[in-house]
């Protein structure tokens, strides 16, 4: 019933999706064959909603892989420094190769981001402390010494505007042309699927995993790599999106449990909800204008974040 009532949710808000936006189409006119309106909804519309949903899918199962792999429900892309890595590539990218194209950049992207993540897993497996707070702390501040980097290379070489519109999530640019590069993400979900009992297992540690013949360091490689594609793919597509490998994992683990496998679909499901949800609230609470998804879920993640650690910590965990 469950699955049945978000399948049905997520087709309404994808419907309503369609049809928002400062030049009001009909399905009626789309229909009649009205070339505006069938322009609009090809090249824009249709587009962006895709984007969206493949977004939010990898985005909150990036974070699903990063909590399992590091043991620590805290810890996503966001706050395990595969953000700020991936945006430091892109910077790299156009300082060393200025008329490189789309994929040369995200080479180099991915590149850093897997640098950035392995660094942060070393940080990880090194420190004594295994605190569920402490850890993602030792990430954002990583991060945000990667970020510095980024910030300092901007004034150097005069990019700060490439930057800000890496930093903010923006889904308004998204048109057909530029955003096939998220397809990217799909074979990587597929793949998650396969290897979801492997990461369930890594997760309850290394020297269980290798008891039961499991090779953890293949295992984390793998999850260290999709994690890695798939936030570049999005940060190069649509920028930087906080908060949703961090909140929707915690959400679905609450009446799903920690077995990966069991919460993989609920969890790419429901991100792609909660972005999509927040992309219509963004487009439409200063209507004509919108809000940048990256504001929105700040806000709203920020609050549900908050109600996640409250509720770990009154239960002791």
């Amino acid at each position: 019933m469950k699955k049945v009532f978000l399948f049905l949710s997520l087709i309404l808000l994808c419907a309503f999706s369609l049809f928002i936006g400062v030049k009001n189409i009909t399905l009626e006119g789309i229909l009649n064959g009205d070339t505006q309106s069938l322009q609009i909804f090809l090249v824009s519309r249709v587009p962006r909603l895709i984007s969206i949903l493949v977004a939010g899918i990898g985005m909150s199962i990036c974070g699903l892989i990063m909590q399992q792999i590091s043991r620590n429900k805290f810890v996503s892309p966001t706050t395990g420094a595969t953000i700020d890595s991936a945006q430091l590539g892109m910077l790299i990218a156009i300082i060393i190769f200025p008329h490189a194209g789309l994929m040369e950049k995200t080479i180099i992207s991915f590149i850093t981001a897997i640098i950035g993540t392995v660094i942060f897993m070393t940080f990880l497996k090194n420190i004594k402390i295994k605190n569920s707070v402490f850890v993602p702390l030792v990430g954002i501040m990583f991060g945000n010494i990667i970020g510095s980097i980024t910030t300092f290379l901007g004034y150097k070489f005069d990019l700060l505007q490439s930057i800000n519109a890496w930093t903010q999530g923006n889904f308004s640019m998204v048109l057909k042309g530029n955003y096939e590069l998220l397809y990217l993400s799909i074979p990587l979900i597929i793949l998650t699927v396969f290897y979801a009992n492997k990461f369930t297992v890594a997760g309850m540690g290394e020297d269980f995993s290798k008891n039961l013949g499991l090779n953890y360091e293949k295992i984390v490689t793998v999850g260290i790599v999709i994690v890695s594609l798939v936030t570049v793919s999005v940060v190069v597509t649509v920028g930087s999106i906080p908060f949703i490998g961090l909140i929707v994992p915690n959400l679905i683990s609450l009446y799903k449990g920690d077995n990966m496998k069991g919460s993989l679909f609920y969890t790419g499901l429901f991100g792609a909800i909660f972005v999509l949800i927040c992309d219509i609230i963004g487009r439409v609470v200063i209507y004509p204008y919108e809000l940048p998804i990256g504001v929105t879920i700040g806000v709203i993640g920020s609050v549900i974040f908050l109600y996640i650690v409250i509720r770990r910590n009154l239960r002791g965990e």
